[in-house]
């Protein structure tokens, strides 16, 4: 099995977290959505799999890429 790391695409604060540890995802589902910029980045999954980690909360300031989750396929 191999992991993928969802990262941060640019500094920003994390809003809201939709993904939770143990979590099934598809292609494409959200996995959080930060502000940066004063928009709105909603990060999705790059690939299917199980969520195994998600160290981030809502309101934690973020960098270019910080781990945002990490999906095992």
């Amino acid at each position: 099995m191999t992991e993928e790391i969802v990262e941060a695409p640019a500094s920003g604060k994390v809003l809201r977290v939709y993904a939770a540890e143990g979590q099934l995802v598809a292609e494409g589902d959200r996995i959080c959505v930060i502000e940066a910029l004063k928009m709105e980045l909603p990060i999705v999954a790059p690939v299917g799999g199980t969520v195994t980690a998600v160290p981030i909360t809502p309101g934690q300031s973020v960098q270019a890429g910080d781990t945002l989750a990490v999906i095992q396929r």
